[in-house]
């Protein structure tokens, strides 16, 4: 089946089936018709304010319906659309207008005060668009009211065709390994990677799915592409700090699908009322994680809580491959408990050594994945391109192996491994070894400067109710490790460091331990 533009997604589930809910945030309720309508005029307003095909918009709102709108919207002008996170400081974000050079922004209430405070935008920025009425503004010319915005002509849809192979969307990673990096996606990408996952979650029109991620994250924005894809409807909650306020919503709504990374299982796990609501979820038909590994522990009680009806979807992916790249079935997940499972459909991850030579199963190299879904590149930074890309695929920097039915497993990631005194240690196994203990909620296993080992083993973790002792910990670790990999001191702390996507933030870990 030939690609089209990511938009043309809405546009073939708003004529199907123009009447059907397809966002709800907050009070709103908004039609196919409605978004379609929305996003068809906020594009007439970009191409009406100059913006071009392969354009950049940098989008600065959080999860709504304006969101959803713009995002569609940039797309079928035929640019480039930027999301970025609302929490982004001055001085990145400052680098990364620079960077991107973009043509226009659209932000939403309580952000205009960082472009207030940059001594003067990117000259390429001819116009913002405010979604909030009372945007303070020291160019009035230049911005311009979202009510304003979509009260003019629709684009007609069509009239500007993007091939396959066009940029769609640059999409920054958090960041884990060094300085951000664009990913660019193409529409192709993207489109390919929404049908495969359309495919093996067996996703219709009937789905409904709760949104806690971020948009601008990118299993965000393939949460929001698939339903909207099948004609399903989203249903947007920004307040996962009141994790009982999201269960309740997700009864309310007949939600059919929950979405989330680990510390997102963890937390509903230990601090939301999951297991008392099992019987009022009838509708909840499976849950996702993906976002990192999620330790055994937390698995295994997922399947005791979840709803007996409730499928549960391990997957495995990378903002470099539009998101998803492996999942493992729900009916093999209680044997393949520690596997990120196998390539979803039309793509291909092979384990390999250094040389690019494929290995033999039970052997441990590199997962390098190929498929129609492996970005374009990273945006202005060839040399991180040609580090990652190369004729075998995208090397994912994961370290694991294949076993005898073809099931891969992680091990590790290559920029992650700790010599100490002289042994390569994964933290993932001595973080794994400490969540078996059941009294954490997540740890975080850190390699601190040290003069005589190169690096000493620290691990931040945070309890469960009660306080267990840090020697008691050790004295676990002990049990089930070998010396060298047992940690050095193990820290109690309150709550680990999160990028806005819910993954542990490594950096912001290491200065705590400073």
């Amino acid at each position: 089946m030939e690609l089209q533009g990511v938009h043309t997604l809405l546009e073939t589930s708003a004529a199907a089936r123009p009447d059907k809910v397809a966002v709800v945030h907050d009070g709103e309720r908004v039609s196919y018709r409605l978004l379609n309508s929305s996003a068809n005029r906020l594009a007439g307003f970009l191409v009406q304010r100059g913006v071009r095909s392969g354009d950049r918009v940098v989008i600065l709102m959080g999860n709504g319906v304006k969101y959803v709108a713009s995002y569609y919207g940039v797309l079928k002008a035929g640019a480039v659309a930027v999301p970025l996170n609302v929490e982004t400081g001055q001085e990145t974000l400052r680098r990364l207008l620079d960077e991107l050079q973009p043509t226009g922004i659209i932000l939403e209430q309580g952000v205009g005060y960082l472009l207030q405070q940059l001594p003067l935008a990117p000259p390429s920025v001819s116009f913002v668009l405010a979604a909030d009425a009372s945007f303070p503004v020291s160019e009035p010319r230049l911005v311009w009211g979202w009510d304003e915005a979509v009260r003019g002509e629709e684009l007609p849809e069509g009239s500007r065709a993007v091939p396959a192979e066009a940029l769609s969307s640059i999409v920054y990673t958090s960041g884990s390994t060094g300085q951000p990096k664009g990913v660019m996606l193409s529409h192709g990408n993207i489109v390919s990677n929404t049908r495969s996952i359309v495919q093996y979650l067996h996703l219709t029109e009937n789905d409904i799915q709760m949104v806690v991620l971020p948009f601008f994250y990118v299993m965000g924005k393939s949460l929001l592409n698939t339903h909207i894809a099948v004609g399903g409807t989203v249903v947007i909650n920004n307040n996962f700090a009141y994790t009982a306020s999201v269960i309740r919503q997700m009864a309310e709504e007949g939600v059919t699908g929950f979405s989330g990374v680990p510390s997102t299982y963890a937390y509903l796990l230990h601090r939301s009322p999951l297991a008392s609501f099992r019987d009022r979820l009838p509708s909840l038909r499976y849950c996702t994680q993906a976002g990192g590994h999620m330790a055994r522990e937390i698995k295994e009680r997922l399947l005791q809580v979840l709803p007996p009806h409730t499928r549960l979807f391990i997957m495995y992916g990378a903002t470099e491959a539009a998101a998803r790249l492996t999942y493992v079935e729900p009916e093999r997940l209680p044997e393949k408990l520690g596997s990120i499972g196998r390539a979803i459909p039309g793509v291909t991850v092979r384990v390999l050594d250094p040389q690019g030579g494929e290995l033999d199963e039970g052997e441990c190299g590199e997962l390098v994945a190929s498929g129609p879904n492996i970005m374009l590149g990273y945006w202005n930074d060839p040399e991180a391109t040609a580090r990652v890309l190369d004729c075998n695929g995208y090397h994912t920097g994961d370290l694991g192996y294949r076993d005898a039915d073809g099931y891969l497993y992680v091990t590790g990631r290559k920029d992650h491994l700790l010599k100490v005194g002289g042994h390569r240690i994964d933290p993932q196994e001595v973080e794994e070894v400490l969540m078996s203990c059941g009294f954490l909620l997540e740890v975080v296993v850190l390699g601190l400067d040290d003069p005589l080992l190169g690096k000493k083993l620290v691990a931040l973790a945070v309890p469960l109710g009660g306080t267990p002792s840090d020697r008691g910990l050790l004295s676990f670790c002990h049990a089930r490790l070998p010396r060298h990999k047992v940690p050095g001191e193990i820290r109690l702390v309150a709550a680990l460091p999160k990028y806005p996507s819910g993954k542990i933030d490594r950096a912001s870990c290491l200065s705590l331990c400073a």
